[in-house]
């Protein structure tokens, strides 16, 4: 009986150095649409938390401890907010995510209920971080920016280059109706009226849509000239072949998103593309004097991935999760209130991180020190950022 005691005692001692080497590793949760018609985004956004999460785990971890990554698939609200519930309750230390604004709108009320940090790294729309919420926070620029940035890209580069005023140009405004091109589209139509410009029509549709051919008929009909359009890919490829069906062929094209900044998406479009701005976080096309660690991302996203970013989301992702990872690093310990205030006290000035992006996060857990950057899509369907001039490759090229 004594021995049999012993055999006891000692694999219940073996279960536990199993169990605590079982929850040695730090969990983190990963909610991103992997499947569906975001999923090509969201895989590529994905990507820069995965190299930033290796790089870490290479390095030692955090604390000592290895991070890993469990994974959810949430491809529209009610999926978001399924899978978090279910990471809340696999014990991650935080959240990461979610590129697109309503999966994160939906995942967010559920960690911050959980009291688990939330770590939002692409979604844009501003409303996501005015809730109130204590553990959210977002590396990535907002759309009370990105509608501002629109505009004055337009304003301060594009128009004058192009030789027109604000009495020459008629703007149309289309946009996909979730928060993100909602907002968008507001602060679009706000930043034109405090500068001048005629805004002739602001067009929401479903990011699902299969036409857009009325849409373009009215705008055709206002005798709009510069057309602003907040997209994902699909409906911005949409746009483009349903405007040419028209012979709707707008003077200027600015896109904001994604959409507009993927190869696949100037590959679909063909020779239509050749001209058009566009506005979204930084891409791998940017100076690397002024985004130190760029060269060293863009080696270890080809060393896993056999190719090359198929957008600036990936590099955005990994600017972002870095920072949310150096913090919880510095913090006392992982405790929700403690990663809050290493997040708070988190610092960098633009210019010292791969994207040019610095860090500097109001109490509402936005980075005040993030924004868009101004691109063109010239010949040979190469993406050429034009601003900021410390982060630009290229020039604009204006076909008057």
């Amino acid at each position: 009986m004594h021995t049999i005691r012993k055999l006891a005692l000692a694999a219940g001692a073996c279960t536990a150095l199993l169990s605590a080497s079982a929850w040695a590793d730090i969990k983190v949760g990963a909610v991103y649409p992997f499947s569906g018609a975001l999923a090509l985004l969201g895989q590529e956004s994905f990507r820069g938390l995965e190299i930033a999460v290796n790089e870490f785990n290479a390095a030692g971890g955090i604390k000592g401890e290895k991070i890993q990554i469990i994974k959810a698939d949430a491809v529209d609200p009610n999926q978001a907010v399924s899978e978090t519930k279910r990471l809340t309750s696999s014990g991650v230390a935080a959240v990461f995510g979610s590129y697109a604004s309503g999966i994160s709108y939906a995942a967010t009320p559920v960690t911050e209920l959980a009291g688990i940090p939330y770590f939002e790294l692409g979604a844009t729309a501003h409303k996501i971080t005015q809730r109130g919420y204590k553990y959210l926070f977002r590396s990535n620029p907002n759309t009370g920016l990105y509608g501002v940035s629109v505009v004055n890209a337009l304003h301060d580069i594009i128009a004058p280059g192009m030789g027109m005023s604000p009495k020459d140009i008629t703007i149309g405004i289309i946009h996909e109706d979730g928060p993100y091109g909602t907002d968008v589209a507001a602060t679009e139509q706000q930043r034109a009226k405090e500068l001048g410009y005629k805004v002739a029509e602001v067009l929401p549709y479903s990011a699902k849509t299969v036409d857009l051919s009325s849409l373009i008929l009215r705008l055709k009909g206002a005798n709009v000239n510069v057309v602003l359009q907040t997209a994902y890919q699909n409906d911005a490829i949409l746009y483009f072949q349903q405007a040419r069906s028209a012979g709707f062929a707008p003077k200027v094209v600015i896109g904001a998103g994604g959409g507009y900044s993927l190869a696949d998406t100037a590959k679909a479009v063909g020779a239509d593309m050749n001209g058009v701005f566009d506005l979204d976080f930084p891409q791998a096309s940017i100076n690397p004097a002024g985004a130190p660690g760029l060269d060293k991302f863009l080696q270890a996203y080809k060393t896993a991935y056999k190719a090359d970013p198929q957008s600036g989301h990936s590099l955005a992702n990994y600017v972002g999760a870095k920072a949310f990872l150096e913090a919880m690093a510095q913090a006392k310990s992982l405790d929700k209130d403690n990663i809050r205030a290493a997040v708070l006290a988190y610092k960098k000035k633009p210019g010292e991180t791969a994207n040019g992006w610095g860090f500097d996060f109001g109490e509402d857990g936005q980075n005040k020190a993030s924004t868009f950057y101004v691109m063109q899509w010239q010949d040979n369907g190469k993406l050429v950022t034009i601003a900021p001039p410390e982060l630009a490759l290229g020039k604009p090229i204006f076909n008057k």
